[in-house]
């Protein structure tokens, strides 16, 4: 049809010759003709095996116009891989050239050749053949490599190409005078993308010399000579043009091959069409695309859309939707999808599987093995291959992500991270780059100033620890494929300095110098600092052994798991100290009277006397208010931790804003909650650790509640938000050494005639309970009734039962028998940062609707488990699907006071814990799950007193990787009743709370609020994860699991729905519409033969000096298609070329 349209213009050229579209006709047809002499017909193979030329384009023309599907042979190609091409591809016919025949191998096939054979061609018609194929016939064939070794042909069909074609000449702007780079090796599936948007658009083909293929300056003199317009280039070939390179001709720059780096993005962007595209052989080359823009750098390019007709799938192990955010692997369906691999049945099977979403039409997809993941605006972002997501010391690393991080380095161009095994036993991340050229950076050249060792401290800034690379390697550029991809293989190995090393630190104390000793004599290095990494410094699983051994031989005691835990020279001897034991728990010795407090005082912790006057010196008052002095209870520690990792702010500070009537109310709230200090321990608490062998909590006999009075300007804004700002916990924090770890602030708003207060509370000495506790005891004294309240009970017994109570070694076997095989951290939208301060959380609240609510409780009550049960089973199954696993841990908030007696839901303090649960989300029925998660939460509230580091411990993630980083706070609330009641309202009046927020460390958190009747749901995420969805995602879960329990209590686990219907309609449907109209009953020939028509002058193809106008190449084309079928080719026939 082209053919018709532009008889005369240029089809295709080659150094000098070229061809117009209706001699490119012309040609094909003759040797189409001759090829169906030879009995090629619709299917049949046919080998092409050619240099570059105006032969190629023909001889595969000529292949299609006979009904026969080409099977592309690179000449450069080892004997040995183009011989069993040859032998499994099965071509009845071979289209060569004379001087290439001679280095191919032997074959059964008939050999034509191009060049010299001509003359056998032109006395065929060079009319179009009559049409013996349709768009399911296959158009060609093309090998790629194989995961075993072994290539694997690809059988692509006619409408296939035909939808490539038409898709990328509407995105790509191509038009009758543009110019298109014939770049690709044509055994390479990029070729077809290159020949189609040109050939069937009445364009020019540009097809590189073999010369000008290679990359750097000779390429960019041949854009520049042929004025290219459109070019399609892999990103590392990008890479190595030299700096200051425009490609000012080409306006369409089309990438593909490889992950597009955001710096290559940025770079050539500016002034042009850049379409990031993305495509396995098996989807017909190009499966989507991304336009991108000049806004958008400063973030990895996404691969963007299904192209028309195409669909793209997300989906988890087990077939079904991802959430958006959630990286699952990449499926295709839609009209690129192949038919299969030639002759491997088995093969096919496993990658081209039943499209479930096609709507019942039989329709299949193909398993890309690739992982991605949707964004907020539906486009898909390429996350790496599914073979490249590595797992080293229990950590699941994707390469892409790192190599992203590395390549917005400045002087970083481009980057590419693999894992190496130089060492037998010892996997290690070996990051390779090259760098900006000199006069980049205002005439500083990278190559002088980074090096691994700034590169470590620019990732290490960025990333975990455990993505961190090991080595860093310079490369001049990186090492190609024939097929213009990255060579991994061909990677060198590094050598001693990308290792890179830290600001040496000496090391202190006789310990560290025995151990840098022993390291530096075993890693065979100068020497040793304080804060060198055993296994950046080349320390491997081998070594470990050698070094254990040494260091007990110098009478240091360690073992294999505390070297991975601690693997810094100062962390490893830190660990060398002892252990104090427990010790059996009398009564407070400290009497009111007493003014000097001696060791034999304290039952609970274990102080010298020097300690003591350390602690003493702390307290407002001295010995003579020093009530108690014990240790931190398991999740006190914790939080310590916490807030001595953070710099600004404080996840585990508590803030509430509330106004007041009139300043008397005011005055009597604050005396009601002096009352409340003044009679609870936990409120006069003072948390101390300088100094000291382990931190204590030092109980004060009297703490007055500190208030401050502000005068704030109501210029500057509304009074509240002002108090509030000042004291957010995001920025502000207390010092939890002075008692009591409250702290009030004031102002008055003349505005509006009120005051303002905001009131700070620590974690430390509270928790949910202890909040409702405090408030009913403030109520009691606002309406007189304080003589009503219970006598208090002192913290110091839960800290005693912790202590006391069930041992360190029945806790390690449960925590044992649960996590032991656990390998590999449960990452929710893979998030692992569980170091984080609670800035950026973002929050949304939803509440359960009332008949959901019912059934909930109707179906616990049934089954006789509680309904924190059910929402664990539910928790566990959205955990599943937002991170790619079926066997899942998170943490579970324990109440903590189960096994405390009467009146301890009455004690103030932090009695809570945080201790992992594991579900496996599998084949199990749903009610057998919710029987066994219900046991399992049983046997856990036996070990509530257990520490978070212990349980970790047992498990196989090692420190300090989190076990987990998502948690699930089923929480009971009386407060909602009591302060609906006529009596709280009283005590209440004039009082109002306006503000207040809870944070976490956690980046990933649900609260499910059991009011009685009612449950609510808070969700707490990182900014990068939309709380809302995750709120509609555990209501999902719930509804789902609920159903199935109701009406198929068999059901799997796995097969629970999560996603809203919303959001599947989104990702399944929405999101690949797709559909356009293209000429579905016509083949990619016949397209190119009606642009013979309309521009059969334009050149069509050019080589070198030559090239072929539309019409010559259609007459040659078909000349030699007549020929071809005069030897028999036909449909589905392979001919080789």
């Amino acid at each position: 049809e082209q053919v018709e349209r532009t008889p005369d213009a240029v089809a295709v050229v080659y150094e000098e010759q070229q061809l117009s579209y209706a001699e490119l006709n012309r040609r094909a047809n003759q040797l189409g003709h001759y090829l169906r002499g030879l009995g090629v017909g619709p299917d049949e193979r046919v080998g092409i095996c050619v240099e570059r030329g105006l032969e190629m384009v023909v001889g595969l023309l000529a292949i299609l116009k006979a009904g026969g599907a080409y099977v592309p042979l690179d000449p450069d190609y080892p004997v040995e891989r183009l011989s069993f091409m040859l032998e499994d591809a099965q071509v009845p016919v071979l289209l060569t050239q004379g001087h290439v025949r001679q280095r191919l191998p032997m074959t059964w096939a008939q050999v034509f050749c191009l060049d010299s054979d001509w003359g056998q061609v032109v006395q065929h018609s060079s009319k179009n053949l009559q049409m013996s194929v349709d768009p399911k016939s296959l158009a060609y064939v093309i090998y790629t490599s194989g995961s075993t070794g072994v290539p694997k042909g690809v059988m692509v069909e006619h409408g296939g190409v035909c939808n490539l074609a038409m898709a990328q000449i509407r995105s790509f702007a191509v038009e009758p005078d543009s110019r298109v780079l014939q770049f690709a090796s044509f055994s390479f599936d990029a070729c077809v993308s290159e020949m189609v948007m040109a050939l069937c658009r009445g364009a020019s083909l540009q097809l590189c010399a073999q010369a000008e293929v290679v990359v750097g300056d000779a390429l960019e003199k041949a854009v520049a000579r042929r004025q290219i317009s459109h070019a399609t280039l892999p990103p590392v070939v990008l890479a190595t043009l030299p700096e200051g390179t425009d490609l000012e001709s080409v306006c369409t720059l089309i990438v593909a091959g490889e992950s597009l780096s955001e710096g290559l993005a940025k770079r050539w962007v500016g002034g042009r069409h850049l379409i990031n595209a993305y495509g396995p052989t098996e989807a017909t080359v190009c499966a989507t695309m991304h336009g991108c823009r000049i806004e958008e750098m400063g973030k990895k390019p996404p691969i963007g859309r299904a192209i028309a007709n195409s669909r793209t799938y997300i989906l988890d192990r087990n077939g079904e939707p991802v959430p958006v955010g959630v990286t699952g692997e990449l499926y295709i369906g839609g009209a690129g999808v192949a038919r299969g691999y030639y002759q491997r049945a088995d093969l096919t099977a496993e990658k081209f599987v039943p499209d479930p979403f096609a709507g019942g039409r039989g329709e299949r997809m193909y398993r890309t093995g690739d992982l991605g993941r949707w964004r907020g605006d539906g486009t898909i972002e390429f996350v790496g291959r599914n073979d490249e997501q590595v797992k080293i010391r229990g950590y699941r690393i994707e390469l892409g992500e790192i190599e992203a991080t590395l390549a917005s380095h400045p002087w970083v161009r481009e980057a590419v991270v693999v894992v190496r095994e130089d060492e037998p036993g010892e996997k290690r991340l070996v990051a390779y780059y090259t760098g900006v050229q000199r006069g980049e950076l205002g005439g500083v050249g990278a190559e002088e100033e980074v090096g691994a060792e700034q590169l470590r401290a620019y990732v290490s800034a960025k990333l975990p620890e455990y993505m961190v690379p090991a080595a860093y390697v310079g490369v001049e550029q990186m090492p190609l494929s024939a097929n213009g991809k990255l060579d991994r293989k061909a990677l060198p190995k590094p050598d001693g300095e990308a290792y890179g090393v830290r600001e040496y630190e000496a090391p202190r104390g006789e310990t560290e110098s025995i151990l840098a000793g022993i390291w530096a004599e075993l890693l065979q290095v100068e020497r040793v600092g304080r804060q060198d990494n055993f296994f950046e410094l080349g320390g491997h699983s081998l070594l470990v052994v050698a070094l254990i051994e040494r260091m007990r031989q110098r009478g240091l005691q360690a073992d294999v798991r505390t070297l991975f835990t601690a693997p810094t020279l100062a962390g490893l001897a830190a660990t060398m100290s002892g252990d104090s034991g427990m010790v059996e728990v009398p009564a407070n010795r400290i009497s009111p009277e007493c003014e000097a407090i001696t060791p034999d005082m304290l039952p609970l912790v274990e102080l010298s006397q020097e300690e003591i006057e350390t602690v003493i010196t702390g307290v407002t008052g001295g010995a003579g208010n020093v009530q108690d002095i014990y240790p931190l209870a398991p999740l006190q520690e914790g939080i310590l931790f916490h807030h001595l990792m953070g710099g600004e702010g404080d996840p585990y500070l508590l803030a509430v804003l509330c106004s007041f009537d009139s300043r008397l109310r005011l005055e009597r709230y604050l005396q009601a909650m002096q009352a409340v200090i003044d009679r609870h321990d936990i409120l006069r608490t003072a948390v101390m650790w300088e100094g000291l062998s382990e931190p204590v909590q030092v109980v004060g006999r009297k703490a007055v509640l500190p208030i401050e009075e502000l005068d704030l300007d109501p210029a500057q804004g509304d009074i509240g938000e002002q108090l509030y700002a000042r004291f957010d916990p995001r920025h502000h924090r207390i010092d939890v050494r002075q008692a009591p770890l409250l702290r009030i602030h004031i102002a008055y708003d003349k505005e509006n005639d009120r005051w303002l207060m905001v009131e700070l509370l620590h974690h430390l000495v509270g928790d949910h309970s202890t909040l409702e506790v405090m408030q009913e005891e403030i109520q009691a004294h606002l309406l007189g009734q304080a003589d009503r309240l219970p006598a208090p009970q002192p913290f110091r017994n839960l800290v005693a039962q912790a202590r006391m109570g069930m041992s360190k070694a029945e806790h390690e076997a449960f925590f044992r028998g649960m996590l032991g095989d656990v390998e590999e951290a449960t990452a929710p939208f893979g998030l692992l940062d569980v170091q984080g301060d609670g800035t950026g959380l973002e929050e949304a609240r939803l509440m359960l609707d009332s008949a959901l609510a019912r059934r909930i409780r109707e179906r616990a009550r049934r089954l006789g488990v509680s309904a924190a049960s059910l929402c664990h089973v539910a928790w566990g199954q959205v955990l599943a699907r937002v991170s790619g696993r079926e066997d899942v841990v998170f943490g579970t908030v324990l109440f903590g006071r189960m096994q405390g007696g009467a009146g301890t839901d009455r004690v103030m303090g932090l009695f809570i814990n945080t201790l992992p649960i594991r579900i496996h989300i599998g084949g199990e029925g749903v009610e057998a799950s919710v029987r066994r998660t219900h046991v399992l939460l049983a046997d856990l509230l036996r070990h509530e007193h257990a520490s978070l580091a212990l349980a970790q411990r047992c498990s196989g993630v090692a420190a300090p990787m989190p076990l987990f980083s998502a948690l699930l706070n089923y929480r009971h609330s009386r407060g909602a009743a009591q302060a609906a009641s006529a009596e709280a309202q009283r005590a209440w009046e004039g009082m109002r709370w306006l503000r207040g927020e809870e944070r976490s460390n956690y980046p990933f958190t649900l609260s499910v609020e059991d009011l009685g009747e009612e449950f609510g749901l808070t969700a707490q995420t990182v900014a990068s994860i939309d709380p809302k969805r995750v709120c509609e995602y555990m209501r999902r879960a719930l509804e789902s699991l609920i159903e199935a329990l109701e009406t198929e209590p068999g059901k799997a686990v796995c097969a629970l729905e999560v996603l809203p219907e919303w959001e599947r309609q989104q990702v399944v449907y929405e999101w690949n519409e797709t559909a356009a109209e293209f000429p579905r009953d016509k083949c990619i020939h016949e397209l190119f033969e009606e642009q013979v028509e309309r521009t059969p002058d334009a050149v069509a193809v050019v080589y070198e000096e030559q090239q072929l106008s539309y019409a010559e190449l259609n007459r040659r084309a078909n000349q030699l298609g007549h020929y071809l079928r005069g030897l028999g080719v036909g449909p589905d026939e392979r001919v080789g070329i």
